[in-house]
């Protein structure tokens, strides 16, 4: 028997890591139906700004909240649900270029900065804050080689404002501006039509004589300045171009800074159907491919052998209690069938056991649905925004599958009030997240960041939550109200048995605890990069990975609970509905303990703001974690102990 399981687990294995190997290398392609845009030579190409980030702060702010050069008029694009809640802010820019024609030193604008005015530009260079630009949907990207000297470069996105650094020979740190840009437009030529499509957006520093590479230089000019004065430190007329002796623009009080940018077009093999492989190629793809099958191949292992040790042990058990057949045989009853007549009386607190299963079950919907869609492709990095808004719908959808199986649960328990159950199961999850949320909001807000939800967005939100969500967890409490109750497979005595003395391993706090590591090591792998991913601003779309983790995570929270419920009830104790709840559940207190020491080990946040942002939002990850995955244990139990006492013959 065992052989047998060993020999379907391999090719299972294989075939999962084949989907793995299809899903990664389909990642990102484009939905039917999305056209691509086609540019014929001298065709207007228009640069639209998105929001200054920084990984120090987390905080974004919108392009114009820094003094830089402006068109006349400031148009704001229209923006998704998901990006609003992401902060992104997309405006239009005085960046223009023209398809297939390249520019050299392109004056922008010219500023002299005031007090305040150079204060702004030293504080952004200081919390290291980009520049994001977007070009026909691509983002603006800077090409970073990596150490492999064949290897292709990874892709930094935006371009710092600026940097700190240092004259040679001097000890004191200036700031420098990055003022001039050298713009990298690939485009893939039709060679029957002689149009093209954008299929790179690249940014390349120039000055390399300093610690960092920047794109700084002070320009310098005859005269005084006029709209067509010619720079002396580059000039289009005379083809000069910056080089390594102009001296870098420092940002202080009464400096003159021009802003100028060069832009060349790179024709490329790449279609445009492919443009967004290089955006996803990871640094640390290895790394990453290694760990996620090896940690695939040993949590399928545990799993076999814990599934192969519970059905030898409740084979035997099942015999052995089938076959007492004289009286004195039955009083010496031992071990989980000696609390049939208790194991499924209603636990205390039954009702909020209720509402967090219904939440559950509409946390592991919308999860589920998500992952499908975005291993098929749907939520494809080009439509920015489009994972947080397909997720919002989701849950706000998957409320009449929260209302029903909480309703179905609350009758079970010989509960009759079924509005009180889905009014709860409508409000204490959304209201706790909401709270936590506002308060975060009012925080950003304070900091007059971009990334600050608008009061119209606010609005929105409170109406999926009370327009669509609340009414349909009623209609979902009414529907499963309205069935049959589910049925104990034993009779329930009045009065409860009393629970042995219990040894220390059996403990609920000691098993609880223990019962969440193998979920968490299941995940802790895909959650580093799941969390590079979010506070590093990098991009993730190996969606491939992630759903077969999901599964596993499925499995090994059912595994886990199933085992440690056994035991308890081994042990005489019946009270096993809210531990076998708990106890998958407690991997979403790993998580948090994860996210805190990821905080110290690889970001580098200073602000007080700042870390209240990354654990308040981790504090949620946590809470959603820890309902998803008590559900799926507390489900995987109730299934068991179902199994098992309609399995043996009780009197």
């Amino acid at each position: 028997m065992g052989r047998a399981r060993r020999s379907l687990l391999i090719p299972s294995l294989i075939c999962a890591i084949s989907l793995l190997l299809t899903f990664h290398n389909a990642s990102s392609f484009y939905l039917p139906g999305v056209a691509p845009e086609d540019f014929q030579k001298g065709d207007l190409l228009s640069v639209k700004v998105n929001k200054l980030t920084s990984t120090k702060t987390q905080l974004p702010y919108s392009f114009y909240s820094v003094p830089f050069c402006r068109p006349e008029n400031i148009i704001d694009s229209r923006e998704n649900l998901g990006e609003v809640l992401r902060g992104d802010r997309i405006e239009n820019s005085p960046f223009t270029f023209k398809m297939r024609e390249p520019e050299m030193c392109h004056v922008v604008c010219r500023l002299v900065l005031d007090d305040k005015k150079a204060k702004e530009f030293k504080e952004k260079i200081e919390d290291e804050y980009r520049v994001n630009m977007i070009l026909d949907n691509l983002p603006l990207v800077v090409p970073v080689r990596r150490l492999e000297q064949e290897a292709p470069p990874a892709y930094q996105q935006g371009v710092y404002i600026g940097v700190k650094g240092q004259y040679a020979g001097s000890k004191d740190e200036k700031h420098f501006i990055h003022n001039h840009l050298t713009f990298a437009v690939k485009y893939h030529k039709d060679l029957q039509t002689d149009s093209a499509r954008i299929v790179g957006f690249e940014v390349m520093p120039f000055r390399t004589d300093m610690a960092d590479n920047i794109s700084s230089v002070k320009h310098e000019y005859d005269g005084k300045w006029a709209d067509n004065t010619r720079l002396t430190t580059c000039d289009p007329h005379a083809k000069r171009t910056v080089s390594n002796s102009n001296s870098p623009q420092e940002v202080e009080a009464n400096q003159e800074i021009i802003f100028t940018y060069d832009v060349e077009f790179q024709e490329s093999d790449v279609k445009w159907a492919s443009r967004w492989d290089a955006y996803l190629l990871m640094a640390d793809d290895q790394i990453h491919w290694f760990s996620i099958v090896n940690s695939l191949m040993i949590v399928l292992f545990l799993s076999g052998m814990v599934a192969m040790i519970m059905l030898r042990t409740l084979y035997r058990d099942i015999s052995k209690y089938n076959e007492l057949e004289t009286q004195e045989e039955a009083q010496e009853e031992t071990g989980w069938k000696l609390v049939h007549s208790d194991v499924f009386r209603p636990p205390s607190n039954s009702d909020l056991l209720c509402v967090y299963v219904g939440t559950g079950v509409q946390f592991f919907g919308m999860m589920l649905v998500t992952m499908m869609f975005a291993v098929l492709g749907f939520l494809s990095p080009s439509n920015r925004g489009g994972l947080m808004t397909a997720m919002l719908l989701l849950w706000v959808f998957m409320g009449l599958f929260a209302g029903y199986s909480a309703s179905r649960l609350y009758k079970m328990f010989k509960g009759t009030e079924w509005k009180r159950i889905a009014l709860r199961t409508a409000f204490l999850f959304p209201a706790t997240v909401f709270v936590i949320f506002f308060v975060l909001n009012a925080l950003i807000w304070g900091q007059k960041s971009s990334g600050a939800v608008p009061f119209g967005t606010m609005f929105a939100l409170v109406f999926l939550w009370f327009g669509i969500s609340v009414p349909l967890v009623f209609v979902g409490s009414y529907v499963g109200f309205r069935k049959p109750t589910i049925e104990d497979p034993v009779k329930t005595n009045k009065i409860p048995r009393q629970i042995p003395e219990q040894a220390w391993y059996m403990n609920p706090i000691f098993s609880v605890l223990i019962g969440g590591i193998l979920p968490f090591g299941a995940v802790f792998i895909e959650l580093f990069f799941i969390l590079t991913s979010i506070w590093l601003n990098q991009f993730y779309y190996l969606f491939g990975f992630l759903f077969i983790v999901f599964v596993i995570l499925i499995v090994t929270c059912a595994e886990i609970t199933i085992v440690l419920c056994y035991f308890q009830l081994c042990s005489e104790d019946y009270l096993w509905w809210w531990r076998s709840y708990l106890t998958s559940g407690s991997s979403a207190l790993y998580l948090f303990l994860y996210a805190t020491f990821y905080f110290f080990t690889k970001l580098d946040i200073t602000k007080p703001v700042s870390g209240i942002l990354y654990f308040g939002y981790m504090l949620i990850a946590s809470y959603a974690f820890f309902v998803l995955t008590g559900t799926i244990g507390f489900y995987a139990c109730f299934w068991f102990t179902r199994l098992i006492y309609s399995s043996v013959k009780i009197d």
